[in-house]
């Protein structure tokens, strides 16, 4: 049987203006990217499910990158538990010699599949998920992709497998985003979540940072220092078209967008002060949101109720707050600990990530909004900048790992754990695309069904 994992001026101003420094610290932290993500699994679930993953039949090469990438995503689950397929009998369908060796190998499910050269350089790639105590079939799909998109392939067919078996729909079909430094430049990636795939849409010699995926997954917002001063811009990830959302004195920065895509909050110290700002995606309707400039309002979330999640030190330290988009009285959310920063609320709603101090220490936490219980996921010294997968089942967020940066990832009850790092380089300023299969819909399939 299949076993599902466990569901698991003033004081107040430095205290603030300390969160900034950090992040200035950061920043400073940057070298030269070279080179993909790669990563390393840290941590696993308490329970894990056993499955074995035959070795596809057909083309040599395409099998084996098939392979390897579903293993890898299942991996990287932190759920799922891989075993070895050495020696195994490569098979296409199910049979009883299958059977009887996945089941003493101990596994709970097993996955196999071909892939065959077709016509026009398209391939023919099918698969099947089994359930070895059953000796049933869970999932089986028929996909006709060209060479170029068996990657995208692969991580489709681990999404399939991961839903089948947890429950929870998968993330391996989605993108990261993150910021790097190459030389005295900066640049804004995009990548595959594994870290595959990745490519500069952006490059400058100033500062990139608070990259903010559109909910389509279309376009990232950002802030850029090209102008030398901190100003949000939105790029279309396809085609490279830019422009800044708007031009006005002082500061824009921490760009979020509303759930419909049509508008964008923001920080600004246009009116003096920093506060919380909306404009419509296109830059016009520019409306303020808060408006005491005796405080500091920034790094707003937009929440899929349609609350803004923010942090601010009105309450004499930074703490998180939430407000009505279209203005009112703000509500304290966060009271446990002196300092709580950086919201971002779970694709649900139904729990936020947070950046919380505690002594020295910059640490992770999540809150869940029903019962206030708040748990500390991760242990610093300085972890900062969280996004939640589309899931709400992970979380990446950038770190230091032996005086680097890079990025990691945490499971929501901090028992999966991973390291994305770059070769030779700093990575920062991550955020997880949260529209489903956003690196599978660039395919072109010509056939799916099912078996």
């Amino acid at each position: 049987m299949i076993r599902r994992p466990l569901a698991t001026g003033s004081t107040a101003c430095k205290s603030l203006q300390t969160w900034l420094a950090v992040l200035l610290a950061l920043l400073s932290l940057a070298q030269p990217a070279r080179g993909q993500l790669t990563i390393d699994i840290v941590g696993v679930g308490a329970q894990q499910i056993p499955v074995i993953t035959s070795e596809f039949v057909g083309d040599s090469v395409q099998a084996q990158l098939l392979t390897g990438v579903i293993q890898a995503d299942l991996a990287r689950s932190g759920v799922i538990k891989n075993l070895d397929n050495a020696g195994l009998v490569r098979a296409s369908e199910a049979n009883s010699e299958g059977y009887a060796q996945y089941a003493a190998r101990g596994a709970d499910a097993a996955v196999l599949g071909s892939v065959t050269p077709g016509a026009n350089g398209q391939f023919q790639v099918t698969f099947r998920l089994l359930d070895v105590a059953k000796r049933t079939q869970l999932a089986g799909l028929v996909y006709n992709v060209a060479a170029k998109d068996m990657r995208a392939t692969a991580h489709r067919i681990a999404d399939v497998i991961y839903e089948k078996l947890t429950g929870d729909k998968g993330v391996f079909s989605t993108r990261l985003a993150y910021v790097s430094k190459t030389g005295s430049r900066f640049q804004l990636i995009v990548a595959d979540s594994d870290g595959a795939n990745a490519i500069s849409i952006v490059g400058s010699s100033e500062p990139i940072i608070s990259p903010a995926w559109s909910p389509d997954g279309g376009r990232l917002a950002y802030v850029s220092f090209e102008n030398r001063k901190p100003g949000i811009f939105v790029q279309d990830v396809s085609t490279g078209a830019r422009r800044q959302l708007l031009e006005a004195r002082g500061n824009q920065s921490a760009p979020a967008w509303s759930p419909d895509g049509r508008r964008i909050v923001f920080a600004s110290s246009q009116a003096g002060g920093t506060q919380l700002f909306v404009a419509n995606a296109d830059g016009s309707g520019v409306r303020r949101l808060t408006t005491n400039n005796a405080v500091i309002d920034t790094a707003p979330n937009w929440a899929v109720d349609g609350k803004i999640y923010f942090m601010s030190d009105r309450g004499g330290s930074p703490q998180i707050y939430r407000i009505d988009p279209e203005g009112g009285g703000a509500e304290r959310v966060t009271f446990e600990g002196s300092e709580n920063a950086n919201p971002r609320v779970a694709a649900d709603g139904k729990s936020m990530v947070f950046v919380k101090r505690e002594g020295g220490r910059y640490a992770l936490a999540v809150q869940d909004f029903a019962s206030r219980q708040v748990q500390t996921l991760t242990q610093g010294p300085v972890d900062e900048s969280p996004s939640f997968a589309p899931n709400g089942k992970l979380i990446v967020y950038a770190s230091i790992y032996n005086g680097r940066g890079v990025l990691a990832a945490v499971s929501a009850d901090g028992r999966v754990k991973q390291r994305l790092a770059s070769a030779g380089a700093d990575v920062r300023e991550p955020a997880w695309d949260r529209c489903p299969g956003s690196v599978a819909r660039r395919t072109t399939v010509f056939v799916r069904q099912r078996l």
